[in-house]
């Protein structure tokens, strides 16, 4: 039987910089733990911290590691030196509890290899990047001909990620910051209360931030992501939605015990 996953690879910019290597290795094992911690209730995954500046990971569900990549990089520590992500999504016929990522050989792994190289490549580089180019019905219903049109569903993501990174860069600071917080604590007044400003200023660096933007694309991501996963699994009884909630909530409870230090990092 097949499951869905997904996959990210993540990278890290400018990581060769001098005296950045050994302080970017320590944060990453950080990084995984939080991710191990997140996703302790969604079932199988596997990751792993590979060659100093790279985490590869791999997760059930299709929205899975884009959820992830996601909050990382809003909670991101080294604005200097950003990660970014190639991304992709499809099924596999082995338990994911049974991969080894050392020696796991796989088309999407390389699907997502390949997207991340893509960034690699680019002058001003995306933050995420889908590679849909193995993304199949897992029946193979005829009916569902998904297949013919992954070309279609990677320009139409990679085009909303692209819009959304555009938003993204023309942050400052603290609209940044209120827009990471708001991800977390979905609440204006909660905000300004920990940032000690009044709430319509937080709402105007809300609003001059294109935050909700930013945010609604996050969201119709995934749930495009979703509805090809329930398309492609109609028998499933867990809804991929149920799965994504229950992994949002665990990592936003778990960024609000240490938002102090992240605040303060």
């Amino acid at each position: 039987m097949k499951d869905p996953i997904s996959i990210f690879i993540l990278d890290v910019s400018n990581s060769s910089t001098e005296k950045m290597g050994e302080e970017l290795t320590v944060y990453l094992d950080e990084v995984v733990d939080w991710i191990t911690y997140w996703t302790k209730n969604i079932g199988p995954i596997q990751i792993k911290h590979r060659a100093g500046d790279e985490i590869i990971f791999v997760g059930p569900g299709y929205s899975t590691a884009y959820t992830i990549a996601f909050f990382v990089s809003r909670v991101w520590k080294y604005k200097d030196h950003m990660p970014y992500f190639g991304l992709a999504f499809g099924d596999i016929e082995k338990e994911l509890k049974e991969v080894d990522l050392e020696k796991w050989i796989h088309p999407l792994i390389k699907q997502a290899r390949y997207a991340n190289d893509l960034i690699k490549q680019e002058k001003n580089r995306m933050l995420f990047k889908f590679e849909l180019d193995q993304f199949y019905p897992s029946d193979g219903n005829p009916s569902l001909p998904y297949h013919q049109f992954r070309n279609e569903f990677e320009t139409l993501i990679n085009a909303l990620l692209h819009l959304q990174l555009k938003f993204i860069q023309n942050q400052t600071d603290i609209q940044e910051l209120v827009c990471s917080l708001f991800l977390i604590l979905k609440q204006q007044k909660e905000i300004a209360t920990l940032l000690g400003r009044t709430a319509p200023t937080i709402s105007s660096h809300f609003k001059k931030g294109n935050s909700e933007e930013i945010l609604d694309t996050f969201s119709k991501i995934i749930s495009i992501l979703h509805s090809l996963q329930v398309k492609a699994y109609p028998k499933r009884t867990i809804h991929p939605q149920d799965t994504n909630e229950n992994l949002t909530k665990s990592i936003r409870n778990h960024l609000k015990s240490i938002l102090k230090t992240l605040l303060n990092s």
